[in-house]
Protein backbone atom coordinates (compact mmCIF):
# COMPACT_ATOMS: atom_id res chain seq x y z
CA UNK A 1 0.00 0.00 0.00
CA UNK A 2 0.97 3.72 -0.55
CA UNK A 3 0.26 6.90 -0.02
CA UNK A 4 0.87 9.68 -2.32
CA UNK A 5 2.07 12.68 0.11
CA UNK A 6 2.23 16.02 -0.59
CA UNK A 7 3.61 18.07 2.56
CA UNK A 8 2.36 22.03 2.41
CA UNK A 9 -1.25 22.02 3.45
CA UNK A 10 -1.79 18.41 4.10
CA UNK A 11 0.76 18.15 7.02
CA UNK A 12 2.01 21.92 7.53
CA UNK A 13 -1.23 24.23 7.05
CA UNK A 14 -0.86 27.16 5.35
CA UNK A 15 -2.01 30.60 6.55
CA UNK A 16 -1.12 34.28 5.88
CA UNK A 17 -1.47 35.56 9.01
CA UNK A 18 0.86 32.89 11.52
CA UNK A 19 4.54 32.10 10.19
CA UNK A 20 5.54 28.05 9.79
CA UNK A 21 7.63 26.99 12.43
CA UNK A 22 10.67 25.27 10.86
CA UNK A 23 12.77 22.90 13.03
CA UNK A 24 16.63 23.00 13.90
CA UNK A 25 16.61 20.21 10.78
CA UNK A 26 15.88 23.09 8.42
CA UNK A 27 12.38 21.89 7.38
CA UNK A 28 8.67 22.67 8.42
CA UNK A 29 6.67 21.87 11.61
CA UNK A 30 4.08 19.45 10.85
CA UNK A 31 0.70 19.66 12.54
CA UNK A 32 0.01 17.71 15.42
CA UNK A 33 -3.49 16.77 14.21
CA UNK A 34 -1.94 15.93 10.71
CA UNK A 35 0.46 13.63 12.45
CA UNK A 36 -1.86 11.72 14.33
CA UNK A 37 -4.25 11.22 10.95
CA UNK A 38 -1.11 10.21 8.71
CA UNK A 39 0.43 7.90 11.43
CA UNK A 40 -2.99 6.42 11.94
CA UNK A 41 -3.29 5.51 8.18
CA UNK A 42 0.21 4.21 8.20
CA UNK A 43 -0.40 1.61 11.55
CA UNK A 44 -3.93 0.92 9.79
CA UNK A 45 -2.46 -0.32 6.42
CA UNK A 46 1.18 -0.72 6.91
CA UNK A 47 1.34 1.75 3.55
CA UNK A 48 5.03 3.61 2.55
CA UNK A 49 4.88 6.95 1.94
CA UNK A 50 5.60 8.48 -1.77
CA UNK A 51 6.17 11.92 -1.57
CA UNK A 52 4.63 13.79 -4.02
CA UNK A 53 5.82 17.44 -2.34
CA UNK A 54 7.57 20.06 -4.29
CA UNK A 55 10.06 19.96 -1.25
CA UNK A 56 10.75 16.08 -2.43
CA UNK A 57 14.36 16.83 -4.01
CA UNK A 58 15.90 18.33 -1.19
CA UNK A 59 16.80 15.57 0.59
CA UNK A 60 17.53 11.75 0.00
CA UNK A 61 14.65 9.43 0.93
CA UNK A 62 16.76 8.51 4.49
CA UNK A 63 16.97 12.09 5.53
CA UNK A 64 13.26 12.53 4.73
CA UNK A 65 12.54 9.13 7.09
CA UNK A 66 14.37 11.29 9.88
CA UNK A 67 12.51 14.30 8.82
CA UNK A 68 9.39 12.71 9.47
CA UNK A 69 10.80 10.29 12.74
CA UNK A 70 11.43 13.77 14.22
CA UNK A 71 7.97 14.82 13.45
CA UNK A 72 6.55 11.58 14.91
CA UNK A 73 5.87 9.63 11.66
CA UNK A 74 7.57 5.97 11.21
CA UNK A 75 7.78 5.10 7.80
CA UNK A 76 9.21 3.92 4.75
CA UNK A 77 9.09 6.54 2.17
CA UNK A 78 10.19 7.14 -1.34
CA UNK A 79 9.96 9.99 -3.47
CA UNK A 80 9.13 10.78 -7.21
CA UNK A 81 11.67 11.16 -9.41
CA UNK A 82 12.63 14.57 -9.71
CA UNK A 83 10.59 16.73 -12.31
CA UNK A 84 12.80 18.10 -14.61
CA UNK A 85 9.89 18.44 -16.93
CA UNK A 86 8.48 21.20 -14.79
CA UNK A 87 5.26 19.26 -14.68
CA UNK A 88 2.26 20.29 -12.39
CA UNK A 89 0.96 17.59 -9.67
CA UNK A 90 -1.59 16.53 -11.75
CA UNK A 91 0.57 15.45 -14.75
CA UNK A 92 3.72 14.52 -12.72
CA UNK A 93 1.00 12.03 -10.62
CA UNK A 94 -0.43 11.04 -13.96
CA UNK A 95 3.00 9.93 -15.56
CA UNK A 96 4.17 8.32 -11.99
CA UNK A 97 0.58 5.93 -12.60
CA UNK A 98 1.48 5.09 -16.31
CA UNK A 99 5.38 4.85 -15.73
CA UNK A 100 5.00 2.50 -13.05
CA UNK A 101 2.35 0.11 -14.01
CA UNK A 102 0.78 0.48 -10.17
CA UNK A 103 -0.45 -2.28 -8.97
CA UNK A 104 -0.85 -1.70 -5.40
CA UNK A 105 -3.52 -0.27 -3.62
CA UNK A 106 -3.02 3.68 -3.38
CA UNK A 107 -3.99 7.47 -2.45
CA UNK A 108 -3.46 10.35 -2.68
CA UNK A 109 -2.90 13.06 -0.39
CA UNK A 110 -3.16 16.85 -1.62
CA UNK A 111 -4.46 19.96 -1.64
CA UNK A 112 -4.15 20.51 -4.64
CA UNK A 113 -7.45 21.59 -6.40
CA UNK A 114 -5.80 20.67 -10.18
CA UNK A 115 -5.93 16.96 -8.88
CA UNK A 116 -10.05 17.21 -9.43
CA UNK A 117 -8.82 16.31 -13.17
CA UNK A 118 -6.96 13.71 -12.80
CA UNK A 119 -9.14 10.30 -14.84
CA UNK A 120 -11.52 8.91 -12.59
CA UNK A 121 -9.75 5.83 -12.25
CA UNK A 122 -6.83 7.81 -10.05
CA UNK A 123 -9.22 10.77 -8.45
CA UNK A 124 -11.25 8.14 -6.95
CA UNK A 125 -8.20 7.59 -5.06
CA UNK A 126 -7.46 10.93 -4.04
CA UNK A 127 -8.56 12.52 -1.45
CA UNK A 128 -7.83 17.18 -1.35
CA UNK A 129 -7.27 19.22 1.84
CA UNK A 130 -7.97 22.00 2.69
CA UNK A 131 -4.72 24.16 2.53
CA UNK A 132 -5.40 25.99 5.92
CA UNK A 133 -6.48 23.28 8.03
CA UNK A 134 -4.40 19.86 7.04
CA UNK A 135 -5.11 16.09 7.06
CA UNK A 136 -8.40 16.19 9.23
CA UNK A 137 -9.26 13.13 11.06
CA UNK A 138 -12.45 12.44 8.34
CA UNK A 139 -9.75 12.26 5.58
CA UNK A 140 -7.80 9.58 7.37
CA UNK A 141 -10.48 7.24 7.82
CA UNK A 142 -11.44 7.73 4.25
CA UNK A 143 -7.94 6.94 3.21
CA UNK A 144 -7.91 3.78 4.89
CA UNK A 145 -11.39 2.73 3.91
CA UNK A 146 -9.82 3.44 -0.06
CA UNK A 147 -6.68 1.60 0.73
CA UNK A 148 -8.39 -1.35 2.12
CA UNK A 149 -11.31 -1.42 -0.25
CA UNK A 150 -8.28 -1.70 -3.15
CA UNK A 151 -7.13 -4.37 -1.72
CA UNK A 152 -10.12 -6.54 -0.81
CA UNK A 153 -10.91 -6.07 -4.46
CA UNK A 154 -7.61 -7.81 -5.13
CA UNK A 155 -8.03 -10.42 -2.85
Amino acid sequence: MLILLDIDGVMVPTTSWKPTEILSDGFASFSPRAVNNLQSIICNTGAKLLLTTSHKSRYNNSEWEQIFKTRGIIASIHKLEDNNDNLNRREEIVRWYIMTNISESFVILDDDKSLNGLPEYIKNKTIVTSGTVGLTLEEAETAINILRKDELVKA
